[in-house]
């Protein structure tokens, strides 16, 4: 999958980053059709950003969260607990194995800032079963939100940030219309970017 740059130009549609963190899956793919452009919820754009290591990975959406074009990360992965879809909704302070604390001195727990139950909805009005969880699991996914939400600049407005996890057994197709849904749910709370933020 090719990462797509932020657009310096005009647009006034926030962006929104979606990562699929797991290196080898091909759980979410961007491209709507052959034509091989992304999809795009109805007022904002999508940036999909290749899997890594989580720590390079966690550095590098830092990065692009610090660009005020950009409002939002649906991180995605998998999980093995049940049959639905799970918005984890906080991470702990734990290292990549959970055996210990990742920081001495950061917050115990951190909480999601994307609109958690309003994902929800949405993937269940597209037929899918889905819930929210504030279980986090010994993963990336856990590590990766808690690096980047305890990342986040105080003072500024908080990006939407978010982790989606789709059970084991559900198939691509599956995962793409959930992942469609919850990023549709964070755009609709999201405002066209002021023209200062789009120039």
């Amino acid at each position: 999958m090719r990462e797509i740059p932020l657009d310096p130009t005009s647009d006034l549609r926030p962006a929104l980053l979606i990562c699929a963190y797991e290196i080898g899956r091909t759980d979410w793919h961007p491209a709507e059709d052959l034509s091989g452009e992304p999809w795009h919820p109805v007022g904002a754009r999508t940036l999909p950003v290749e899997p890594d290591a989580p720590d390079a990975l966690a550095a590098r959406l830092s990065s692009q969260l610090a660009d005020p074009r950009c409002r939002g990360l649906l991180l995605v992965g998998r999980t093995d607990s049940g049959e639905d879809f799970r918005v984890q909704v906080r991470a702990l302070n734990r290292t990549l194995d959970g055996t210990r604390r990742l920081e001495s001195i950061g917050p115990g727990v951190v909480r999601a800032t994307a609109p958690g139950s309003d994902m929800v909805q949405a993937i269940k009005a597209a037929g899918l079963a889905a819930s929210i969880s504030s279980e986090a699991e010994d993963d990336a996914g856990s590590y990766l939100l808690y690096r980047i939400l305890s990342d986040l600049p105080e003072g500024v407005d908080a990006p939407a940030i978010g982790l989606l996890r789709a059970p084991a057994a559900a198939d691509e197709a599956t995962v793409r219309r959930a992942v469609k849904a919850a990023l549709q749910a964070v755009a609709d709370h999201l405002a066209p970017l002021p023209r200062s933020r789009a120039s």
